[in-house]
């Protein structure tokens, strides 16, 4: 029963078990593939999230541009050059936008400034740019007495012509209003937003200023020692106009970097965004998917168990039922005591596994039978039996072998019995049992027996040999008169004491 049912549960275990791994592998599959979905959703919004910043940046310095086209316009139509109305002009430019400073010059570099002031710019290291500008002409200038980056400011060129004459109208777009950018971020603190060139200079920064990545003039060569495949990448997709994310990691500081082309004189804009938050975010991204997948794979699990424990309950419940029906078939209908078939299989099992327990075989005859069905009839002679398979049968253990082998012959097998005291009480229990036994429900009657013994494995060691040896002993009893019970071998029934 034990092995059929351990067969029965490995039957469901193993393609159970094979299921399970088939669906952690997929699980796995489309995890991985979701998360990296995660990650992709990330980088695209922290590339989202470069390029609003960049057109709001390019929004304000072509805002600029915007404001200076009517003043361009007007200037062109002038006859000559009207030095009090362009102070005015370059006067109301500077309420209507918020250059840090507005000029007015010709092509020596000589010209006024929103408060009229004269001024001369052609010693100027971008005024070579600016006489080179064809329209609108953006460029980057820093101020040689600065100390920092916020400084710099961002130059906007309208070249105004005019017959036989030609002029400049520059204003200034100061960089300190680049770096209020990111002062309402929901990014974290570290994370820094930057404008560099076509080579990867620096020429502005918003946020964390103190970042590794922005400390020096160059972010190409600071994250090049530690990075350079992603230098490289970078440089690439700056060169290709292209957009992007990398990660990279300076002295200790890791974060990801989404770049996006600003469509201004090759200039770019990089968000810089520390690598724990964009791991937060993947885990948020994915969170939902994580859980369903969690609880998935707790629904497969719960499912194949209840499969396996109802299909062990089944397999149970069959051997149940396939015992009752084995037990059926080993009952002797009439006594309820196991029938000759059933008797002599099971005592041979157990011979057969256990070859040196002292075992007791019992045969017995009950006497003068035949009298008893001619005499008080069939259905008495039943009811004899009846009573003595209920009786004996509560008589040993349950793990005693007892069973009716003929019409009115019993077999009574007693497992271990392993001294000759006991084999010799058990031979009295058994003959003072017959010595009292009485049938009927209401005529009582006292039938006898002839029994013969013979003990396992001395007079025996296969059944055959040993039922031989009990019908021996039983054909001794009945040759001394009936109702007697003798062992194939007297010395038995004498204490050890007086056989010697």
């Amino acid at each position: 029963m034990e092995s059929q049912n351990r067969s029965a549960i490995a039957s469901w275990v193993v393609p159970s078990a094979f299921l399970m791994i088939v669906v952690i592998v997929m699980l796995f599959n489309f995890t991985t593939k979701s998360s990296a979905e995660a990650a992709d959703a990330v980088s695209r919004n922290l590339i989202k999230s470069a390029q609003s910043y960049g057109e709001n940046f390019t929004h304000e310095i072509e805002t600029l541009a915007k404001v200076a086209r009517p003043v361009k316009i007007l200037l062109e139509q002038e006859d000559a050059w009207d030095v009090d109305r362009a102070a005015n002009m370059a006067q109301i430019l500077a309420l209507c936008t918020e250059s840090s400073r507005i000029i007015l010059c010709d092509n020596e570099g000589n010209g006024i400034d929103q408060t009229g002031v004269e001024v001369s710019i052609g010693d100027e290291v971008y005024f070579e740019n600016v006489l080179q500008s064809d329209g609108i002409s953006y460029m980057y200038y820093e101020d040689q007495e600065a100390d920092s980056l916020t400084h710099a400011q961002i130059v906007v060129v309208e070249r105004i012509t005019r017959e036989g004459d030609t002029s400049y109208l520059l204003l200034f777009y100061p960089m300190e209003k680049f770096a209020n950018l990111m002062s309402k971020s929901d990014f974290d603190s570290s994370s820094f937003l930057t404008v560099v060139d076509a080579e990867g200079r620096i020429l502005g920064v918003a946020g964390a200023k103190n970042s590794k990545l922005v400390q020096n003039d160059n972010i190409l060569e600071t994250i090049k020692p530690e990075n350079a495949d992603a230098s490289r990448t970078i440089r690439n997709r700056l060169d290709n106009g292209s957009r992007g994310t990398t990660a990279v990691t300076v002295g200790g500081e890791s974060c990801m970097l989404a770049y996006v082309p600003l469509g201004v004189n090759q200039w770019e804009v990089i968000l810089g965004v520390s690598q724990n938050y964009v791991d937060k975010q993947v885990g948020l991204q994915w969170k939902n998917t994580k859980d369903m997948l969690l609880y998935l794979v707790i629904a497969i699990f719960v499912f194949i168990c209840m499969v396996v424990i109802i299909n062990i309950i089944g397999k149970i419940r069959n051997n149940n039922k396939k015992k009752e029906l084995e037990d059926k078939a080993d009952t002797d209908l009439l006594t309820g005591l196991t029938n000759k078939l059933a008797t002599e299989r099971k005592i041979k099992e157990f011979m057969a596994q256990n070859p040196n327990s002292q075992s007791m075989m019992f045969m017995v005859d009950i006497d003068n039978f035949k009298k008893i069905n001619d005499t008080m009839g069939h259905a008495f002679g039943d009811e004899v039996l009846r009573s003595l398979g209920q009786q004996i049968g509560a008589l040993f253990r349950a793990t005693d072998i007892i069973g009716r082998v003929g019409g009115d012959e019993f077999m009574i097998f007693l497992k271990g019995v392993n001294d000759p005291d006991s084999v010799r009480k058990e031979a009295k229990k058994v003959e003072h049992f017959f010595h009292n036994f009485q049938a009927g429900e209401y005529v009582k009657y006292a039938a006898t027996a002839s029994i013969g013994v013979a003990v396992f494995p001395q007079e025996g060691a296969d059944f055959e040999t040993l039922y031989k040896a009990a019908d021996q002993g039983v054909y001794k009893a009945k040759k001394r008169g009936k109702n007697q019970l003798a062992f194939y071998r007297e010395e038995w029934m004498e204490p050890k004491s007086e056989q010697n």
